[in-house]
């Protein structure tokens, strides 16, 4: 029976870790051993962990950031599997046990992820996504076309031996070091993908992600990583539909947030590897404005 270690990373998420271990306790799979790490938290986070006694380990550090967390607690578990879970997100009963699944007859997937739902700061549901991709999909990750891995940091399962094959969370990244990983592991593992929805996804004011300046730091290291010397002779051929795709979609970060110099930065980024991308430019108002109908209720 393959063993499972949850890691739980946590900073001033009080007000929401309690709902995520409860998540996790009940798993309809047996759990070997749920670690969280304490990353420095200046709320009462400590108090939410103190209540659940022995049925958590918890490793307290200083602030060092998402990646060293993580990687603090993957280097404590003893499990054969590694469920990584953000500590605002909350897993539904039986994601584990499909997970797990796969595992048992494809014993050779470098990581299986799953569908989820996205919630809002109080648990509404304010969206769905089912179109998570499995097999070989490291090309399709540097195409930035469509989603590929989804769940950011609390989607995925990853075999403990694996994790220690494609070495560490890089501590250099931050809001992307879950694609960082992901990408290690799909360029020499296939993945698995289990089409149901099996998480929760909390989006809210403070989540890493709706740091636009961070992300653009981090993808375009991560890209950088990727088409480095050593690896770019067996993707060349995607390098420019690849950061052209990157800038486009950092285009669109940077026009949501209202950042015009940035916006027509990585606008002309994008004209220069792909010029085929004017066209989905031209109908950027279009869309811009659709969206906010749906945001506002504008008829």
């Amino acid at each position: 029976m393959l063993t499972i270690s949850v890691i739980i990373p946590a900073y001033n998420y009080a007000d929401y870790i309690g709902h995520t271990i409860n998540s996790v306790l009940s798993q309809t799979y047996p759990i070997k051993e749920i670690i969280v790490v304490n990353d420095g938290s200046t709320d009462n986070t400590a108090e939410v962990l103190a209540s659940y006694c022995d049925r958590i380990q918890v490793i307290y550090q200083k602030n060092q950031g998402l990646s060293a967390a993580k990687n603090v607690g993957a280097n404590h578990a003893t499990g054969d599997l590694l469920a990584f879970l953000d500590a605002d997100d909350i897993w539904l009963p039986h994601k584990l046990e499909r997970q797990v699944d796969r595992f048992i007859v494809e014993p050779n997937l470098g990581l299986v992820h799953c569908g989820l739902e996205i919630i809002d700061a109080t648990g509404c549901v304010t969206d769905r996504q089912m179109n998570g991709l499995e097999g070989w999909v490291a090309q399709e990750m540097l195409k930035l076309s469509r989603p590929v891995i989804l769940g950011g940091g609390s989607g995925a399962v990853i075999p403990r031996n694996t994790f220690l094959s494609v070495g560490d969370f890089d501590p250099g990244v931050s809001v992307s070091h879950d694609w960082d990983m992901y990408y290690r592991i799909a360029r020499s593992q296939e993945v698995g993908f289990v089409p149901e929805v099996l998480l929760q996804y909390r989006v809210h004011g403070q989540n890493m992600h709706s740091n636009v300046q961070k992300m653009e730091r981090d993808m375009l290291l991560c890209f950088s990583k990727a088409f480095g010397k050593e690896n770019l002779s067996e993707i060349s051929n995607l390098r420019r539909q690849a950061y052209g795709n990157l800038h486009r979609m950092l285009a669109g970060s940077f026009f949501q947030a209202k950042q015009p110099l940035s916006f027509m930065y990585h606008f002309l980024k994008s004209l220069w590897f792909t010029p085929n991308s004017f066209l989905y430019f031209l109908d950027f108002p279009r869309r811009w404005w659709q969206r906010q109908k749906l945001i506002t209720g504008i008829r």
